[in-house]
């Protein structure tokens, strides 16, 4: 019997720089921090950050080497989030213009309205709502 998925319990992106990329993600998306393990406690927070983004669903960053990030390479494309509408997309495309972040223009895609840009590392970011 195949496997039913009822969601994603959690996303954890590598990152270079711990220090930068919670300041990004802290300004970017305002989540709540779950657990902050940059002095190395808990353990299995592998001295990362993790955000809790509803009460089943965490976002975490991990501290890694310097590889920098390529969608091109086997692994991760995109992580995409759901936001509420496209008033909401249009709102996230002037607080990203407020901090500075470049970010392409909002598009209609026909199954629903994006927004793309990156985080420090590069890491490919899009808002998506519904239609």
């Amino acid at each position: 019997m195949p496997i039913t998925p009822t969601g994603f319990a959690h996303v954890r992106l590598t990152v270079t720089d711990i220090a930068r990329s919670k300041q990004f993600y802290d300004s970017v998306f305002g989540l709540p921090v779950a657990v902050d393990g940059r002095e190395g406690d808990p353990e299995w927070a592998f001295g990362g950050v993790i955000y809790q983004i509803d009460e089943k669903t965490l976002w975490g960053l991990r501290p890694v080497g310097d590889d920098s990030f390529d969608e091109d390479r086997t692994g991760l494309d995109h992580l995409s989030v759901w936001v509420e509408s496209k008033e909401a997309i249009d709102a996230a495309a002037a607080h990203l213009d407020s901090l500075g972040i470049a970010h392409e223009e909002v598009k209609d895609i026909g199954i629903m309205y994006i927004l793309e840009f990156r985080d420090p590392d590069g890491v490919a970011l899009e808002l998506s709502a519904p239609k």
